[in-house]
């Protein structure tokens, strides 16, 4: 199928060569959706300006030289030289038709790159909090649709397994017992593992001392603190799978790259950047100035790279991370799929290793910036205690609250079949809620509004697709075969039809531009238009036989993008509501 701006575009920009010479072929037809007609070419306004003529004029010339009789069946100048197009319904028609024979319902193969991304990033031995919602769910959405369009996705889990608490938490582990009870809220609740290891190190200072010496230990390499450290990641990592198992993303142990991947490599780091001049020591500790970073009263911010104690901190770490992501993973682009806050931070740190010769061109580290999720005071949402809300207590509520609304509404489903759909349509509502707001901005956490069946909700979007199944179980037909020809008779099958043309543009731009909110907003427009269609477009009780496969075959093709769409976001599409 073809994209209908594309294929105006191109025609557009072939009706300017044609009427003012081959130096202005390259010129931009600027074609835009328009309340006046499917789309307006905004060309002339602007070439009339380099030519010394008149828009209208302009505009009537390429007009003129326009051969788009195949596809639109209007073309009119209108205002001061803006040329609307409206396309042929059997064109449009058409182009539906194509969605039903590709598996790729009109998303474009993009060409390939390497692009790793670094997203969800929870701390070993400490439970996943509202805050790792965000990161973990869009890192994840982008994933997968920049696998869809084409490109070798490298997941990078940066964990924090790695520094200072890891020789109280290992000390812990070893006074409680590696197979105690104690041990096991590793798997289970993290934090009151670490919280009773924190309130021992704080208090009893014969502990403190024997933590201090296993930080030691640990980075020297001392294989029974290492075998005991890796025992912690291990229970930890079964803790992790679990919050992504019941999220429904992708990440898996396979994709753990935490800090304590890039220990070995943060001397070097240091050494490189001493002998390139670039890191000097400024009150004992190895820093590196870098122009354009200023603090209070125009002094220079330094990006401390080792410590005067001789440790290394973040920004070590994360040099050696992008060196690693664009040397050895080949990277294109790397994601940073961070909070808003860390944006100062990455900025110096890939200054510095451009300087370093770490981030050749052609390599484009971008950090795709995480705003807040806040409760209904408008504040950072936490329990009333003030403490971070914890993510499984979060979709645990999130599922049993759609589990209520599942056994109001359908009391005939069995009780397992009502808890199946409970659990879509909760956890459902909670990613579709954070990826539908653009995210680097803030959103007021509102289970109310995310669970609710109208608006631009989760559930909304699985109702729509649910209600299309329906449509086919009760008409005993296959939307994976449907039989029919599309044709285009009525307003609203014309609007539908069109809507369906614009997934796969979409679906490239969510990946051009690394913005999940987008796809949201398609296929919310979508199912709007497929709530137009039936009303004034019966579809199993139509006029003919033909006129009901055709208009079976623009649901079937309306359901595959809609649950198409939400794989794409990570949200599950339930068989029925």
């Amino acid at each position: 199928m073809a994209d209908p701006q594309e294929v105006l575009a191109k025609r557009v920009q072939s009706a300017i060569g044609a009427a003012f010479g081959p130096e202005h072929a390259e010129t931009d037809p600027v074609i835009r959706p328009s309340q006046f007609a499917d789309y307006q070419a905004n060309a002339a306004l602007a070439l009339a300006k380099r030519l010394g003529r008149k828009p209208r004029e302009a505009a009537a010339e390429i007009v003129e030289r326009l051969d788009v009789g195949d596809v639109c069946r209007e073309v009119e100048i209108s205002g001061p030289g803006f040329i609307n197009l409206t396309l042929r319904d059997d064109w449009i028609a058409a182009q539906a038709q194509a969605l039903l024979s590709d598996a790729r319902l009109g998303v474009p193969v993009q060409e390939r790159q390497n692009i790793p991304i670094d997203y969800s990033a929870p701390n070993v031995a400490k439970e996943m909090h509202v805050g790792h919602l965000r990161t973990t769910v869009v890192g994840d959405a982008l994933a997968r649709t920049l696998e869809f369009l084409g490109h070798n996705v490298v997941r990078q889990n940066h964990i924090g397994d790695w520094g200072t608490p890891f020789g109280m938490l290992i000390e812990h582990l070893l006074d409680v017992g590696e197979d105690s009870e104690e041990a096991a809220h590793l798997k289970t609740d993290p934090n009151t593992f670490y919280q009773a290891a924190r309130e021992k190190f704080d208090s009893d200072e014969e502990f403190s001392a024997r933590a201090r010496k296993r930080v030691v230990s640990l980075q020297a390499g001392d294989p029974e603190t290492l075998r005991i450290w890796q025992g912690l990641i291990d229970l930890s990592k079964a803790y992790f799978n679990r919050v992504y198992s019941a999220l429904g993303v992708t990440l898996g142990d396979a994709d753990l790259a935490g800090e304590s991947m890039y220990n070995d490599m943060l001397e070097e780091v240091c050494r490189e950047l001493e002998e390139k001049g670039l890191a000097v020591t400024s009150e004992g500790a190895l820093c590196v100035f870098l122009d354009g970073f200023t603090g209070r009263e125009g002094k220079p911010v330094p990006l401390i790279v080792r410590k005067s104690d001789g440790g290394y901190g973040y920004a070590t770490t994360d040099l050696a991370t992008i060196r690693y992501r664009a040397a050895e993973l080949k990277a294109d682009r790397v994601l940073y799929v961070v909070g808003a806050p860390q944006n100062l931070h990455f900025r110096m740190v890939w200054e510095a290793a451009r300087l370093a010769g770490w981030i050749p061109d052609g390599v484009e580290p971008v950090h795709v910036q995480i705003g807040n999720v806040l409760g209904s005071d408008g504040k950072i949402l936490r329990t009333r205690s003030g403490k971070p809300i914890r993510l499984m207590e979060l979709l645990d509520e999130a599922v049993q609250r759609a589990g209520a609304v599942v056994e109001e509404n359908r009391p005939d489903l069995d009780a397992g079949t009502r808890a199946g759909i409970a659990r879509q349509v909760g956890i459902g509502a909670v990613k579709y809620a954070d990826l539908s707001v653009s995210h680097d901005t803030e959103y007021v956490f509102d289970f109310d509004r995310m669970l609710a069946l109208t608006g631009n909700t989760g559930p909304y979007l699985q109702y729509a697709q649910a209600r299309l199944r329906s449509i086919f179980r009760k008409g005993g037909a296959d939307p994976a075969n449907p039989a029919g020809t599309i044709a285009i008779g009525e307003p609203a099958e014309r609007e539908l039809a069109l809507a369906l043309l614009g997934f796969g543009p979409t679906v490239a731009l969510v990946g051009d531009d690394l913005a999940p909110h987008r796809l949201c907003g398609y296929l919310f427009d979508l199912a709007q238009a497929l709530t137009a269609f039936y009303e004034h477009c019966p579809v199993l009780s139509a006029d003919t036989p033909e006129l009901r496969d055709s208009r079976l075959a623009l649901c079937a093709a309306a359901l595959r993008i809609l649950v198409q769409g939400l794989d794409l976001l990570g949200v599950e599409a339930p068989e029925q509501m």
